[in-house]
């Protein structure tokens, strides 16, 4: 049942009356450096918040075991996070409404040479409408989103009428197991909801990610003789132009995929690392790159990457170096599958209705070609799983900035979601 007009006036009203303190929690998240492996302090920030406004806690650690016996988890590497898993829970008087579960990743990309940048990249500058600096749209705004959209209900005296889970997992720019530990730790709802960065649109359909690496050998000579060695570099060239032409071939596929159709390129490949040699006279014997390309909703990751390992391992065996030197190729991250909004759902109509009261237009939706953590909710707990944020520039690039304007009504539109959604109670007078 839609909300009463007195109700959704006055739900908005208290979140314009809490953005301050939205900004300054939102700056303060920034401000951590909290890079893969590095979340620590940031998680301990946000258990402390939650705790703090009377939610039962629970921290915990990833399950390496589970995760690598589930179809969804990505492979475990030295590189794998130890910050734990933070989630809130809410737990009403009487549970009428329906559950929902919020969830925020608070891991970063690096930032690259902080020269590159014009704002300091935890400094959480604002400019007019931008707040700046690594992961405040991608999406350190929606992550305290998810907080102050329940704040503003509070503000009201009121809470919830159903179980919601405040969750906030790292792994998320990586290999998506944090967010698949939530599931694995048995937290289930009716629907979750994600605010990441989607320029005031909801997310139809997103692809899924296989990351992997790639080692080349060579024979190291002087470079006066290097004709009698054999260039790892050179020849790791000739690896990813193989590679140029698979992703060529996957995105020939496109027709067979709705919501990738008619997107001009929707499998991208990218070559996002790459180390080798020693030194610049001698012909180098190694050579190391590392990968991202994505994969349609509907492929299984197992075959992309069975895909990608024989397209490597048949272009070795025509090359005359390659094949007694075959390549290595190591998959070391993102194992990922995509998955698709089915439209139609109760939880998409009450987002609309949220959407249309703030922005006076209707909710878009839209296909995105890269890694949500909605695809563990989507595949695995076979719920509606709404990915909606607010507007944002240069995520993962240099002067990353999201719009607060953005965010207010963002933030506005999810509390509207969330009171019907999961229904209004008097607030429980704390213990």
């Amino acid at each position: 049942m839609a909300l009463a007009p007195e109700l959704q006036n006055a739900i908005i009203a208290s979140v314009e009356k809490g953005f301050d303190d939205q900004i300054a929690y939102t700056r303060k998240l920034v401000s951590f450096a909290s890079v893969r492996g590095a979340e620590h302090a940031v998680q301990d920030f946000t258990y402390r918040e939650l705790s703090s406004r009377g939610y039962v806690m629970d921290r915990f650690a990833m399950d390496r075991a589970a995760i690598e016996a589930h179809p969804g988890g990505s492979p475990w590497s030295e590189h794998h996070s130890k910050a734990p898993i933070v989630v809130a829970i809410h737990h009403p008087r009487k549970e009428t409404g329906r559950s929902l579960i919020l969830q925020s990743h608070l891991d970063v990309v690096p930032p690259g040479p902080e020269a590159m940048w014009q704002h300091k990249p935890y400094g959480g500058e604002i400019v007019g409408d931008w707040m700046f600096g690594r992961g405040a749209g991608d999406m350190k705004a929606g992550a305290a989103a998810n907080v102050f959209a329940l704040d503003a209900l509070r503000r009201l005296g009121l809470q919830p009428a159903a179980t919601v889970y405040v969750q906030s997992v790292v792994e998320e720019e990586s290999t998506g197991n944090g967010a698949l530990m939530t599931h694995l730790r048995g937290y289930k709802a009716d629907a979750v909801l994600i605010p990441e960065p989607e320029d005031n649109k909801l997310v139809r359909a997103n692809a899924g990610v296989i990351w992997f690496q790639v080692e080349v050998r060579g024979v190291p000579v002087h470079v006066r003789e290097m004709g009698q060695g054999a260039n790892a570099i050179d020849a790791a060239y000739r690896v990813i132009g193989r590679l140029r032409q698979l992703e060529a071939e996957w995105n020939t596929r496109k027709a067979q995929h709705p919501h990738f159709e008619n997107e001009a390129h929707p499998i991208n490949l990218n070559i996002g690392k790459i180390e080798g040699g020693d030194w610049a006279s001698s012909v180098p014997c190694w050579c190391v790159f590392d990968c991202r390309i994505a994969i349609y909703p509907g492929v299984r990751a197992a075959d992309a990457a069975r895909e990608i390992r024989e397209t490597i391992e048949n272009f070795a065996r025509g090359d005359a170096y390659f094949s007694n030197n075959a390549p290595r190729i190591t998959f070391n991250g993102f194992h990922t599958e995509g998955s698709v909004l089915e439209p139609g759902s109760d939880a998409e109509a009450v987002l609309g209705r949220a959407h249309e009261a703030v922005f006076a237009a209707p909710l878009e939706t839209f296909m995105t070609p890269a890694y949500l953590d909605t695809r563990v909710y989507a595949l695995y707990d076979q719920i509606p799983s709404l990915c909606y944020g607010p507007i944002s520039k240069n995520i993962h690039g240099f002067d990353e900035c999201v719009s607060l304007s953005s965010v207010k009504s963002i933030t506005k539109a999810m509390a509207l979601f969330i009171a019907e959604w999961c229904g209004t109670e008097p607030l429980a007078e704390p213990a």
